[in-house]
């Protein structure tokens, strides 16, 4: 009867019980005494190893009962060992899937077969033998040497992917993208987005920069930063909320296509859609507005979608989206009436849309104006109703310090956002580049700040130079590379999408939504 090795008893955390850690600690004890080297420095020439994904293309064709007369190296993780006798079958994992490994007695003699025998699931070896399709029809290495390159003294758990807690998936992510193939496919995913997004935007001449991350003044967004200090300088510094400032900088300097795929802080809450380090995309071109940006950002988010998935139909949660066709247009006044059957006007008193806002359970902080509430009660009563991707045009002037004013609309700025499931994936608006309308902009929003907003904008004097010596007219755009890593995967929450997302530390639950 076959026979498989299996650690029962792990416990909840994927870390194994003492006894079986202690095991494995006496094993790698006799191995040294034997003279053996459990961690090895290399295995095979550089180049020459062969990965599974490969050998199920090359060999796919291979007949049951039949070998290839190839002789190839592998090595991975053991993940399964079944025993039958003088036989036994084991699954090798590498980076690209798993191969069935085949060993026999009298291939390996009786030492060599026994010996491996003593190795344990998780242990990283290396092997060597002829490609051979079994009789039951599974590709295998019928292997004639193999050697420990790397001992584990953790038993792997058992079920990984049928565990519930959310948390110690992601605080052992490397025993998660070990054990859940959905995992690797959401990673995989979100490499092959990252990679296409690059293709697209280098194809239409922008090039890549890099700004910094240490800022002395944190512009670009209206978000709460995380502080540092330099001690050689003697000041403090911050974690970049956004690269914004210092990529319009380069559009002064005379580039005309710019980006930058890279990460940002905020020091904000945690949520299913919110982490204080996440990845996004910039990109600044000259002479175009914001109409100009709506078509660009649909061509480039289809034809990523596209590239990565296939198709441009989308399945959150277990809803059909297509990003096919034209999207639709509306304003965030028109989306307030249409979707939430609220009027407002801009015009109206503060004290009218506070009342209103009050109605619907939106807190109205002091020193708010008539923009910020029609903002927030769009984005309580409105976003999460927008399936179809949408563009959300017109956003107020007082929640926009950066865009240009939209000339027949007072209190409201060239800027759009486009939503897609009920998430906003991207904003962008025509770039403000009068720098006497910035600088007033800038102390309206000191003065918010030094009422206690720590949201704020701060006064960048170094970017107001920039914009005096003259800045061409240009669009700019954002996109929130986790989010658009979700909705590609159908994954729910953006921890789901990143590969180490923040945890507190061990032993105090994290915030978890």
């Amino acid at each position: 009867m076959v026979e498989e090795k299996r650690n029962d008893e792990v416990d909840a955390h994927g870390g194994g019980s003492g006894e079986l850690i202690q095991a494995r600690r006496l094993k790698l004890e006799k191995y040294l005494a034997e003279g053996g080297e459990p961690y090895m420095s290399s295995y095979g020439k550089p180049g020459e190893l062969a990965l599974s994904g490969d050998l199920h293309s090359e060999f796919g064709g291979l007949e049951p009962g039949s070998s290839s007369g190839s002789t190839v190296a592998v090595a991975g993780r053991l993940m399964a060992v079944r025993s039958h006798g003088k036989a036994t079958f084991a699954d090798l994992q590498d980076s690209r899937g798993r191969i069935q490994l085949l060993l026999r007695e009298d291939g390996l003699g009786k030492d060599g077969y026994k010996a491996f025998g003593g190795l344990d699931i998780g242990d990283i070896i290396g092997a060597s033998g002829e490609v051979i399709r079994s009789r039951r029809g599974e590709l295998s290495v019928a292997v004639d040497s193999f050697r420990l390159l790397s001992k584990s003294l953790r038993p792997l758990p058992e079920k990984w992917h049928g565990l519930k807690d959310h948390e110690i998936r992601f605080r052992r992510r490397y025993l998660d993208l070990m054990m859940n193939l959905e995992a690797r496919q959401v990673l995989e995913n979100r490499v092959a987005l990252i990679r296409e997004i690059r293709r697209f935007l280098d194809d239409r001449g922008f090039i890549e920069v890099e700004t910094p991350m240490l800022q002395q003044v944190p512009g670009g967004a209206t978000a709460r930063p995380f502080v540092t200090h330099h001690n050689a300088l003697g000041m403090d510094l911050y974690l970049r909320v956004a690269p914004e400032l210092y990529l319009k900088r380069l559009l002064v300097a005379g580039y005309d296509r710019v980006y930058e795929l890279n990460r940002n802080f905020r020091n904000e809450g945690i949520s299913s859609r919110h982490n204080p380090e996440f990845t996004m995309l910039e990109a600044y071109q000259a002479f175009v507005d914001y109409r100009y940006l709506m078509e660009f950002l649909r061509d480039m988010i289809t034809t990523v979608v596209e590239a990565v998935r296939g198709d441009t139909e989308l399945e959150v949660d277990g809803e059909k989206i297509s990003l096919a066709g034209p999207w639709k247009k509306v304003t965030m006044v028109g989306a307030l009436s249409e979707y939430a059957g609220v009027e407002v006007d801009i015009s109206w008193e503060t004290p009218r849309l506070a009342e209103l806002a009050s109605r619907h359970d939106v807190e109205v902080p002091g020193g708010a104006g008539p923009g910020w509430i029609i903002a927030e009660l769009y984005e309580k009563l409105v976003e999460h109703k927008l399936r179809e991707p949408t563009f959300v045009l017109d956003y107020p002037e007082e929640i926009s310090p950066l865009a240009r004013r939209k000339p027949d609309s007072p209190g409201f700025t060239e800027r759009f956002e486009i939503l897609i499931a009920g998430q906003e994936i991207a904003n962008a608006f025509s770039e403000l580049t009068d720098p006497v309308d910035q600088r007033e902009r800038f102390e309206r929003q000191a003065g918010k700040r030094a009422a206690g907003d720590e949201e704020a904008h701060p006064v960048d004097e170094e970017y107001l130079r920039a914009l005096e010596y003259g800045m061409p007219p240009a669009g700019g755009l954002g996109v929130g590379i986790d989010r658009l890593a979700m909705l590609l995967t159908g994954c729910k929450n953006i921890r789901d999408v990143i590969i180490f997302p923040h945890l507190r530390p061990e032993g105090g639950r994290s915030q978890w939504i």
